[in-house]
């Protein structure tokens, strides 16, 4: 077969594949995969902070309790060794030593395990709490839950608490690589007004 019969052949079958796909349905469109929020109980700026009980990855029992008389900083995060929560984590971990000036504390909380969080904070060098929450509870009185792939986690929310123990300031759908500055400065503020 010469070589200008076969460019003919192959420019009328792909003419005749594009016909087709033009009198074709379309396939329905793939969208990408969004995460579906609960944020049904989340408590709101006033209200006193829902109190927990939970293991942390240096294997210590947390509750909010103990931090009366301080501010806290509780910040809930979907996943540990994932990207914007290493950025995030890493953030309020260079930061921590303005929020022990203010005199607050910072607790991270998501469904991962009390192991993955030691582990985390082991590569990752965070020298503050992170707390395990496997089954959610915490995660949804704070109305911080999501289903993602099907898979059950934290969104990305934080709450400012008082040392009232009421909470001062809820932060939703943060953004990771500016948020412990915009904590840090609202902190200051609300202590002004304090």
């Amino acid at each position: 077969m010469n070589t200008k019969l076969l460019a003919a052949v192959l420019s009328a079958l792909a003419l005749a594949g594009t016909w087709g796909a033009e009198t074709q349905s379309p396939s329905p469109a793939t969208s990408e995969a969004k995460p579906q929020m609960h944020t049904e109980n989340q408590p709101k700026a006033g209200e006193t902070a829902p109190d927990f009980s939970l293991p942390s990855g240096d294997g210590a029992t947390v509750n909010l309790k103990d931090y009366k008389g301080k501010w806290v900083v509780l910040y809930f995060y979907p996943k540990d060794f994932t990207s914007g929560c290493t950025l995030e984590a890493k953030n309020f971990e260079r930061d921590s030593s303005k929020y022990q000036g203010e005199g607050a504390v910072i607790l991270g909380v998501s469904v991962d395990s009390a192991q993955s969080h030691k582990d985390f904070c082991a590569k990752e060098g965070l020298n503050y709490k992170l707390l395990a929450d496997p089954d959610g509870k915490t995660v949804a009185a704070y109305g911080s839950g999501m289903d993602y792939k099907g898979a059950k986690m934290a969104a990305r929310n934080t709450f400012l608490i008082d040392p009232q123990g009421k909470i001062a300031k809820v932060y939703t759908a943060v953004k990771p690589a500016e948020h412990s500055e915009e904590v840090l400065k609202d902190l200051a503020e609300l202590k002004k007004k304090a």
